[in-house]
């Protein structure tokens, strides 16, 4: 029997505010006993990983198939962008992100098919104890939808979780069981509660 700690990343517009949020995860969770993290290479991702990897002076493996979603042409820009500059294609993808990508970009499937690996790779490397996952909230909410048999398409409004949460999932002989989603009990209050978080 084994679990998978998933963590989304850290974002703050203060620099100094992500990093307390990043070592309060590394205070409460350093506790537990854990046999490797795994992160997406994405800076943010790492940012979040580091300061709990020095606490547990263990390195992370970084995997490209954790990596955010893309968005293709409409990335860096506002979602009032993409209603207006690609109408029809965001109609599409808001409907059925399953199977519609943004221009350029990735849908649902493609975001399980990279992803979906590095779960099976963890299950194949570290059949007992702990694992954490530093990824992003999208890829996180895909991976939790394909574990539990929750249609890809709704990954947006059937699983929720918030800025440096913790969700995790129990593999035992019955299978992936959702045990935490989305907890920030780690997170100071007055860092909980800021705006945008």
């Amino acid at each position: 029997m084994f679990s998978i700690y998933f963590v989304t990343p850290v974002i703050c517009n203060s620099l100094q505010k992500g990093i307390q949020m990043a070592e309060s995860f590394a205070d409460v969770y350093q506790k537990l006993k854990w046999e490797a993290v795994y992160a997406s290479p994405m800076k943010r991702t790492i940012a979040t990983a580091k300061p709990f990897c020095n606490a547990i002076g263990m390195d992370m493996q970084l995997r490209d198939g954790l990596r955010e979603g893309s968005y293709g042409k409409w990335e860096t820009n506002s979602k009032s962008f993409a209603q207006e500059k690609y109408a029809e294609n965001y109609v599409k993808w808001l409907t059925e992100p399953a199977w519609n990508a943004p221009i350029g970009g990735e849908t649902a499937v493609d975001i399980a098919n990279r992803a979906m690996p590095v779960i099976a790779e963890i299950q194949d490397k570290h059949p007992e104890g702990n694992v954490l996952v530093v990824s992003h909230k999208a890829t996180i909410r895909i991976l939790l939808c394909s574990l539990l048999g929750i249609d890809l398409g709704r990954y947006r409004y059937r699983v929720n979780i918030l800025v440096a949460s913790v969700s995790m999932v129990k593999f035992d002989v019955n299978g992936p069981l959702l045990e935490i989603l989305g907890d920030r009990h780690h997170i100071p209050d007055h860092l909980r509660s800021r705006a945008g978080t």
